[in-house]
């Protein structure tokens, strides 16, 4: 298929993309001015090395260049956005406490440990490796297999398992860098069950939208908890 006049063949952009762009740190791939010095590079390579080697690629200015990135950029968010994502709901012995993580940027909020499954990979594999990287604590020993909660949000499937009686005492410690910022145990009763749901404001100091990735989840929390409570646990 010939690459029409003008155009850098989609192949090229989609591997310049993956070389200067997509792996960087995700908390960078969202500081638009990082991501304007990577797409920067990508045009230099692309002028003093790709058209070098093959002359017939056309010349191409950097805000044309940045246009045709950004659309291999959207391309790549839709896709990444229909990667299914694994993790957990860690409870403590009582039941009462919920171990969240916030992510490693200042405006980051809180939610459970999780991320997306890689090809190939098993869904509850996808969920002990996501939560042993992001609080250095291996649930392979205490997940069941068909015991989660499972949402889709924004047209992308989340299954958290649910890992009930981990001490609190537990010592937590993310193993990647500069993606998780704090770990610490939530009590049920002061998490929000909705989105206008004022609770964490009065009991945390935290609006109800730091936990917004958490909140499709708390209501199957909130009947768990008022189940215990009834048969008097």
């Amino acid at each position: 298929m010939e690459t029409k006049r003008g155009e850098i063949p989609n192949g090229l952009l989609d591997d310049l993309c993956s070389r200067f762009i997509l792996h960087i740190p995700s908390e960078e791939r969202d500081n638009a001015i990082r991501v304007c010095f990577q797409i920067e590079l990508a045009h230099w390579f692309y002028l003093d090395f790709c058209m070098q080697n093959s002359p017939g690629l056309p010349q191409c200015g950097i805000r044309d260049f940045a246009k045709d990135v950004q659309k291999v950029l959207e391309q790549w968010k839709e896709y990444k956005m229909g990667v299914p994502t694994f993790g957990a709901i860690i409870l403590d012995e009582t039941l009462d406490n919920v171990l969240m993580v916030q992510g490693y940027l200042a405006k980051s909020g809180w939610g459970f440990p999780k991320g997306k499954v890689n090809e190939d990979e098993a869904f509850h594999d996808c969920a002990v490796r996501e939560v042993l990287e992001e609080t250095g604590f291996d649930i392979r020993d205490r997940i069941c297999q068909k015991t989660y909660i499972e949402q889709r949000i924004s047209d992308q499937l989340v299954r958290l398992y649910i890992i009930p009686g981990v001490p609190k005492d537990t010592k937590f410690n993310p193993k990647t860098r500069k993606e998780i910022r704090n770990i610490e145990w939530f009590s049920v009763d002061k998490l929000p069950c909705h989105r206008n749901d004022m609770t964490p404001k009065s009991k945390l100091g935290l609006a109800p939208n730091k936990f917004f990735m958490a909140i499709p989840f708390m209501r199957y929390i909130f009947t768990a908890e008022r189940s215990k409570q009834n048969n008097g646990h």
